[in-house]
């Protein structure tokens, strides 16, 4: 039934388009893109509603969704530009770490590759496990342990200078 479908997929939206727009953002670092993320990785959603068989598992399905959304975008050539700045807004989650600290960590996100980007947001922000991660790009579990520790060693290679500890400033925001 078409009212059944929309009812259903309405409150899956209503339920979880706040992470996926907060998850967006920090592997997009900024709101205006991570929210066309979304909305576009809704769309698909909604046009796959009749196709998904595990209701169980929408979550993890709309976060794939929208990372291939997010990797697909940037194989266009016009959006090769990189923002110069963090928005001005508060924390992406509510928390009472430094501001300063959390602009720091994703200025710090927007230089890493988007799959490695990818792997550092889902596991700490996210709090997903290795195997969910792994469902999630669409990879091997071992695949995600060696995108995260090359993420996170390209991360400490460029705090090194300012004297903060990359696991401090994860620890912090997640």
């Amino acid at each position: 039934m078409p009212g059944e479908k929309d009812a259903e997929f309405l409150a899956f939206v209503t339920m979880s388009r706040r992470e996926l727009r907060q998850v967006a953002f920090l592997m997009c670092g900024d709101w205006h893109q991570a929210e066309d993320l979304t909305q576009d990785a809704l769309l698909s959603l909604y046009a796959a509603w009749d196709r998904i068989e595990v209701r169980s598992r929408l979550l993890p399905y709309a976060r794939r969704v929208l990372l291939r959304k997010l990797l697909d975008q940037r194989r266009r050539p016009w959006r090769r530009e990189v923002a110069t700045s963090v928005p001005d807004r508060e924390d992406v989650r509510a928390g009472t770490h430094d501001l300063g600290e959390r602009r720091m960590l994703l200025d710090l996100l927007a230089n890493l590759a988007p799959r490695r980007r990818a792997c550092l947001v889902l596991r700490y922000f996210e709090e997903l496990s290795v195997a969910e991660t792994a469902e999630v790009l669409g990879c091997s579990e071992g695949t995600v342990k060696s995108q995260t520790s090359r993420a996170l060693a390209e991360l400490r290679a460029l705090v090194d200078d300012a004297g903060l500890a990359i696991d401090d400033l994860l620890q912090g925001v997640s």
